[in-house]
Order: structure tokens, then C-alpha cells, then sequence
């Protein structure tokens, strides 16, 4: 159990750790939809810059409620009429908190359920896996709110979907759910059941990889994608030097020679 993580010392997450090492993250503003407002990107901030540091395996990021996440705390931005510097400030914590998700070396796995919208899809396409259930839709509807997106939607979402697919989306107002959304590549799994039950199934499994491993699948493959294809090749090979030499690795590889480990089968 984490010795570095109070979970009492945040307001607008619920944290609860496992006994492997997996943390459940749930936004806790039900009555808001689970809407972002400035408090909520600081607490995002402070658990997920620590979080391989502290020793989590994985995270299962959930909304309290009917609702993943309505996006950005319009009433928090309206009353607060930001200035242009101020709201820019805004973005650029914003912008901290998800890189940190997807840089950090933690696998996270996102349990979606009602709104993914706006900056809740921002959110949501930080993490590295995202499972939907049949309540589960995903919009951008910064066009008809006199907005734009400013949490990563131009760099995460369109990565996913495409840029054109994205511009219509913000442009049309356009919803997405069910398999076309998975379809589309806005999630991985789709469940008849609990969109967190099945994310907490898969940060189980994440959780029994080695952290090394983890560690170069979730912030190595995002960085490598940021560079030249050869500048890529080159990292990719440091980084397989490192992590396919790592002691905790050999436990593994002999059972993987002795025909011992678990066989890789499709599945049933």
C-alpha cells in the first residue's frame, strides 16, 4: 500500500487504492456532471505527476454519477470572465495535467459512461485505454457554445479519428456512441455491462506487467510518435535496450524458454 498518497487531501477526486497496486480516480462533482473546473485540473495535476514515483501500477479514471465528464465548468468560466492571459494560464494546467496522464508511465484506463463531452473527451483521450458502456457518448460542442477546445482535443482527438472527422465534430456538433464510436477509434472496448467493471478487469491485468515495461509502453510510444522516423528508430532502440535487459525481466524469458509462460492464443 502507497505510503505517499492521502487520499484526504483531495476534494474533487474520490482516490481509492487496491491491494495491487491499482487506483480507482472518480471525479467527484455528480451535481456538475463532473465538469472541470479549476480545482478539479489541480488535484489531476498532483496525483498523476507522482503517480509512478508512488508506486501505482495502474488507474481506472471514473465519474461519479450518470456522467464521465461534461467538459469544462462553463458556469465556473462565465462567472469568473476571464481575460485572455488568464484563460491561456488555464489551458497550460490543463495541458499539464493530461500529458502528464499520457507521458507519465501509468497506464490508465478510462471507465465511460453518459457524457464525454468537450473537455471530458479532452480528458478521456489522455488516458491509454478508454471502455465504453451503452450510455457512453462522445461530442465536441465548442462550435455551437461560441468556444474552442483548449485542453488537447487538436492533438489527442484527432490522433484517434482524424482531423476531418474531429473538425466536423466541433463544426456540426456531431455525437458519437455505441460501436460506431468505437469504430471511429474514441474507445477500445465496448461492454453490455459496467464500463468500469471491465476497466477495472484491464488495469488488473495491466497491473501484472512489470513497471519498466509499463512505464516505456505508456509514455515511450507517445514520445516516439512526436518525432521524425528516424530520430524514432534510434529512441525506440534505447528505450528496448533498457527495458529488455531489466533483471525483473529474466524470471519471464526463462519461463518463455522452458515453455512454461502462458501461451498467446486469440481470443475464445
Amino acid at each position: 500500500m502507497s505510503d505517499t498518497i492521502n487520499p484526504q487531501s483531495y476534494e474533487k477526486l474520490a482516490i481509492q487504492e487496491r491491494d495491487n497496486g491499482v487506483f480507482v480516480v472518480t471525479l467527484n462533482r455528480p451535481s456538475k456532471r463532473n465538469a472541470l473546473d479549476a480545482a478539479t485540473i489541480e488535484e489531476l495535476v498532483s496525483f498523476f505527476s507522482n503517480a509512478h514515483r508512488n508506486g501505482v501500477k495502474a488507474v481506472v479514471l471514473a465519474g461519479e454519477g450518470d456522467h464521465f465528464c461534461a467538459g469544462l465548468d462553463l458556469v465556473e468560466h462565465w462567472k469568473e470572465d476571464r481575460s485572455p492571459d488568464e484563460f491561456m494560464h488555464v489551458c497550460l494546467r490543463w495541458h499539464e495535467a493530461f500529458n502528464k496522464m499520457e507521458y507519465g508511465g501509468v497506464p490508465i484506463i478510462a471507465a465511460l459512461k453518459g457524457a464525454v463531452v468537450g473537455g471530458g473527451l479532452e480528458l478521456a483521450s489522455a488516458a491509454h485505454i478508454r471502455v465504453i458502456d451503452q450510455t457512453a457518448y462522445f461530442a465536441l460542442p465548442e462550435g455551437q457554445r461560441g468556444i474552442f477546445t483548449g485542453g488537447g482535443a487538436t492533438i489527442r482527438v484527432s490522433d484517434m479519428i482524424g482531423k476531418t472527422r474531429m473538425i466536423d465534430m466541433i463544426l456540426m456538433g456531431r455525437v458519437y456512441q455505441g460501436q460506431e464510436a468505437v469504430n471511429l477509434g474514441l474507445a477500445q472496448y465496448i461492454t453490455e455491462g459496467s464500463s468500469f467493471d471491465k476497466a477495472l478487469e484491464l488495469a488488473d491485468k495491466a497491473a501484472q506487467n512489470l513497471p519498466l515495461t509499463n512505464f516505456a509502453i505508456c509514455s515511450a510510444i507517445s514520445h516516439l510518435n512526436n518525432m521524425s522516423g528516424m530520430d524514432a528508430a534510434y529512441a525506440e532502440a534505447v528505450v528496448a535496450g533498457v527495458v529488455n535487459t531489466q533483471p525483473a525481466a529474466r524470471a519471464r524469458l526463462e519461463a518463455f524458454a522452458k515453455k512454461t509462460a502462458a501461451r498467446v492464443r486469440p481470443n475464445s
